[in-house]
């Protein structure tokens, strides 16, 4: 009885450790997100200009419409926790940030239905697009090469990507990205 109980135990603290070491190396929100190896001058913007996808009504949109913008380009879907968690603040920088020549765009890897029912139930202020496996291309491109939701990439007004995040990312994270490319 005592073998089986610490067998149990033992398992148990296996799993916790396995547990945290995933929390802190992957998904720990208050760790640095930014992608540390990251070479922007070797990412490309040009599927994701060149895309067209449908947003959360089903109309299809041309990406390049938002050429020459400052672009918050978050990677996410319905079934995501911490995608779910960052959108009231990417709502908010949407707001905030509207006249300052930035978007947020959230691109779903995921089902324009599951989309749909998401928005009319969780509203957000930003453009939402769905692009099931289109957008993991679009996301490779832009230096996800990890596959990780939620994903985010910055975008300059000259097409450029300048910073990515891996993970829940917050409002002040990406404010001070967004400091030196405002002051420009």
């Amino acid at each position: 009885m005592l073998k089986k109980l610490l067998s149990h135990i033992g398992a148990l603290a296996m799993m916790l450790g396995l547990g945290f070491a995933l929390y802190y190396f992957a998904l720990n929100p208050n760790s640095p997100l930014k992608n540390l190896n990251a070479d922007y001058s070797a990412l490309s913007t040009q599927t994701l200009f060149t895309s067209k996808l449908s947003n959360e009504n089903g109309v299809l949109q041309d990406l390049s419409q938002y050429k020459g913008k400052i672009i918050v380009l978050n990677f996410w879907a319905t079934w995501c926790p911490p995608c779910r968690e960052e959108m009231p603040e990417l709502s908010q920088l949407h707001t905030d940030y509207t006249n300052k020549n930035v978007v947020v765009l959230g691109l779903a890897i995921d089902e324009l239905n599951l989309v749909k029912a998401f928005s009319q139930n969780t509203p957000v202020s930003y453009p939402l697009f769905v692009a099931e496996n289109e957008g993991m291309v679009i996301g490779s491109n832009l230096g996800n090469d990890k596959g990780v939701l939620p994903y985010t990439a910055i975008i300059n007004a000259d097409g450029l990507v300048v910073e990515t995040y891996f993970g829940r990312i917050n409002k002040s994270l990406l404010e001070s990205a967004l400091r030196p490319l405002l002051a420009r």
